[in-house]
């Protein structure tokens, strides 16, 4: 094996997760960039133009300027559930970058390429619907609480 192949297979493997982590920071930098407290910036969220609700994703953009100014008590006043969803985020992107920055395991893998002459080369089967994981619910579950709980009068503190 010769060093352009040794290094080109851990490039190929960072390829995708720095392209997330790019366009997380791009974002991120967009937003820190343009002020979302000063109006006309933004459009406004049509869930509480229409209904006064405030939606899950209310206060998002503010809690994603003030995270890229670094002021996470801000963050946390203008939306909490965006604040530690960026949070998971950023630790889930770089355990990707982290898990792409390790080597191979070691084995026999097929070599990539079209199937060989006389292999016939069958689309994948379609699996059925898969009902929604004990992780996805649960995800659910916590961001349809916040929206009642910042929505009732005692859950004010969670408005944004």
């Amino acid at each position: 094996m010769s060093d352009h192949t040794a290094t080109a297979v851990p490039l190929r493997r960072l390829a995708a997760p720095l392209a997330a982590l790019t366009c997380a920071a791009a974002a991120f930098a967009a937003v820190g960039a343009v002020d979302p407290n000063e109006p006309g910036r933004y459009p406004p969220c049509p869930v509480a133009a229409y209904t006064g609700l405030a939606c899950p994703g209310c206060g998002g953009l503010r809690a994603a300027h003030a995270l890229a100014h670094g002021d996470v008590t801000a963050a946390l006043g203008a939306n909490a559930l965006v604040t530690a969803g960026a949070a998971v985020a950023a630790v889930a992107l770089l355990w990707w970058v982290r898990v792409a920055l390790r080597p191979a395991p070691p084995g026999p893998y097929p070599a990539p390429g079209p199937p060989p002459p006389g292999a016939a080369a069958h689309p994948p089967r379609r699996r059925p619907p898969v009902p929604l994981p004990a992780p996805g619910r649960a995800l659910f579950a916590l961001v349809a609480a916040f929206t009642l709980l910042r929505n009732l009068p005692f859950g004010a503190a969670l408005a944004p």
